[in-house]
C-alpha cells in the first residue's frame, strides 16, 4: 500500500471513531425525585432514668462520675443517716433487757409448773406466769421486726443504678446532705437513636418506617448512611413534631450531639441527564440534541442540582430540554 493509501485509511478510521464516540443517545423522560428536608437530629438514649436516694442523710461515698458505664443494680453512692445507728443501738439495748426478763419469766413459769402439780399455787397464778412469758416473747418479736426495718433502711442507703448504661450527670458530691427521692445520678441506657424536631407543615408527609438519609447532600465519593424513622410522636409542641430515627452503628459516647439529617417530605417530576452530557463554554451550559433527521444541534440549557443514581452523577435540567428529546452522550 502506498503512503497516500495509508493516510486515507487513517482518516477514515478517525471519522469512524468520531461517529462511534457520539453514537449513544438518551431519550429524555420525566423522573420522580424525592424532596428532602434538611434538619438536625440530636443523639438521644432510649431511656434516661434518674437514680434516686431512698433515705435521707449524708453522702459518704460516691462511686461514679459523668461518662462512667454502669450495670443494672450497681452501687452509685452511699447515703448514711447516723440516727438509724442510734435507733439500732436503742433497740439492741431493749432486746437485751427483754431477753433477761424472758429468762426470769421462764424460770418462774418452770417453778410454777412444779408448784401447781403439788397444789401449792392456783391455776390462775400459773396462767399469769404463762401470760407474762407470752407478753415478753411478743415484745421481743416486735422489736426484732423493728430492727429488721431499720437494717433495711440502712441497706437502702446504697443508691443503685436502675439499669445498665452511661452516667450522664451526677448532681451530688461526697458530703452532700440529701433527702429521700433526690436524684443522685442520671443513667442513660436502652440504646441510642436520633431525636428530630421537624416543622409541623411536614408532619403529614412523614411515615413511620421511611428511610432517612444521615448527613448532607450525597456526592460521588460520599458513603450513603441511612436510618429508619421508628416513631412519630403525636403531640406537636411549639410548631414542631418530634420523631425518632434508628441508625445502625450510631456513636453512643456523646449524648446530645447534633447530626444533619435529610427527611423525605414529598415527590416531584424532573428531567435528568448524565453530568457528562453537559458541555460548559463561556459560562453557558450546552447539550447536544439529535433531531429526527439525524442532525446534531447544540442547545443552551439551565442545569439545576445534582443527583446520584447507580453511582453516576446526573444533573436536573430546569429549562431548555423537553420530554422526548434525544440527548447525545459521549462514550467513555
Amino acid at each position: 500500500m502506498t503512503t497516500r493509501g495509508i493516510l486515507v485509511c487513517l482518516v477514515l478510521s478517525a471519522v469512524g471513531f468520531v461517529e462511534t464516540a457520539w453514537s449513544q443517545t438518551l431519550t429524555v423522560e420525566e423522573t420522580l425525585l424525592v424532596e428532602w428536608k434538611s434538619v438536625y437530629g440530636q443523639v438521644e438514649t432510649r431511656n434516661r432514668v434518674p437514680a434516686r436516694t431512698r433515705i435521707g442523710g449524708t453522702v459518704t461515698e460516691l462511686d461514679v462520675s459523668e461518662g462512667d458505664q454502669v450495670e443494672a443494680g450497681q452501687r452509685i453512692a452511699m447515703v448514711v443517716d447516723d440516727k438509724l445507728d442510734f435507733q439500732l443501738g436503742s433497740l439492741d439495748a431493749r432486746l437485751t433487757a427483754l431477753n433477761a426478763q424472758l429468762e426470769t419469766a421462764e424460770a418462774d413459769l418452770a417453778r410454777g409448773e412444779q408448784l401447781i402439780e403439788r397444789g401449792v399455787i392456783t391455776a390462775q397464778r400459773f396462767d399469769q406466769l404463762q401470760t407474762a412469758v407470752d407478753v415478753i416473747q411478743g415484745e421481743i418479736r416486735s422489736l426484732g421486726s423493728e430492727r429488721l426495718v431499720i437494717e433495711q433502711q440502712i441497706a437502702e442507703g446504697a443508691v443503685l443504678s436502675p439499669e445498665a448504661g452511661v452516667v450522664l450527670s451526677v448532681p451530688i458530691s461526697r458530703g452532700s446532705v440529701v433527702k429521700p427521692g433526690e436524684v443522685a445520678a442520671v443513667v442513660a441506657g436502652g440504646g441510642v437513636f436520633l431525636r428530630l424536631s421537624v416543622p409541623e407543615r411536614h408532619a403529614s408527609d412523614l411515615l413511620e418506617g421511611a428511610e432517612i438519609e444521615i448527613g448532607t447532600v450525597q456526592t460521588e465519593t460520599s458513603t450513603r448512611k441511612t436510618g429508619r424513622l421508628a416513631k412519630l410522636y403525636p403531640q406537636i409542641e411549639g410548631g414542631r413534631l418530634q420523631a425518632d430515627v434508628e441508625v445502625a452503628g450510631l456513636d453512643p459516647r456523646f449524648v446530645g450531639r447534633r447530626m444533619p439529617v435529610r427527611l423525605p417530605v414529598g415527590e416531584r417530576s424532573a428531567i435528568l441527564v448524565p453530568e457528562r452530557a453537559l458541555d460548559r463554554v463561556g459560562g453557558l451550559d450546552f447539550l447536544t440534541i439529535e433531531a429526527e433527521d439525524g442532525d446534531k444541534r447544540r442547545r443552551t440549557v439551565v442545569p439545576g442540582g445534582t443527583v446520584i443514581r447507580d453511582g453516576e452523577t446526573w444533573r436536573e435540567i430546569l429549562t431548555g430540554l423537553d420530554v422526548g428529546d434525544r440527548v447525545v452522550l459521549e462514550n467513555e
